[in-house]
């Protein structure tokens, strides 16, 4: 068995440096943003980037774990809310929010749910299973439309949170998101 050696101080400084300007690159210029800027913006060479993340994917996924396994925990903890429709509404428009803070970042999701050799499929594969559960139970207690699968709820999402960034004023995702589930719910 392999041992893991911690990273050495400067590497571990390197390290965080790089996660921080690739947060504020990718919220600034979206999920292409220059991998040279980043490692620039760190104070780093291009080569040190590459050994901490050998990909974009991978410097995505280091950033974004965190945040989608949050979202999936989010969604186990509303299974307790008393009104199943409220509580898939709140889980997807907290993913909204979450996949929506870098542009780009929603069709990479999206992709990332039907690939599995991404880097992201795992944690958005456990995001979307998660969310299942929400579906199941508001299709099972009659509040939610028995012919609307995850996926497309998922889809319905993207959408939102692509067009709802168009919109004047904040909020625009969430105001469509509202829309949409009035649409979705059984009659």
């Amino acid at each position: 068995m392999t041992e893991v050696k911690p990273m050495r101080a400067d590497a571990r400084r390197n390290y965080e440096r790089l996660l921080e300007e690739a947060q504020r690159a990718f919220a600034e210029h979206g999920v292409e943003a220059s991998l040279e800027d980043i490692a620039r913006r760190a104070g780093v060479g291009i080569g040190t980037l590459y050994r901490h993340f050998p990909t974009r994917e991978a410097l995505l996924e280091t950033l974004l774990r965190a945040r989608f396994d949050a979202q999936a925990e989010r969604a186990r903890e509303l299974l307790a809310h008393p009104e199943p429709l409220t509580a898939l509404q709140t889980w997807l428009g907290g993913l909204g929010d979450a996949t929506g803070t870098f542009r780009g970042l929603v069709e990479l999701t999206a992709d990332a749910l039907d690939d599995e050799s991404s880097r992201l499929h795992a944690s958005c594969h456990a995001m979307r299973e998660a969310g299942s559960h929400l579906v199941e139970r508001a299709k099972r207690e009659g509040e939610l439309r028995p012919d609307v699968t995850t996926n497309e709820l998922l889809l319905l999402l993207h959408a939102a949170s692509w067009a709802g960034g168009h919109l004047p004023g904040a909020g625009g995702m969430h105001r469509l998101l509202a829309l949409v589930f009035e649409g979705l719910r059984a009659s």
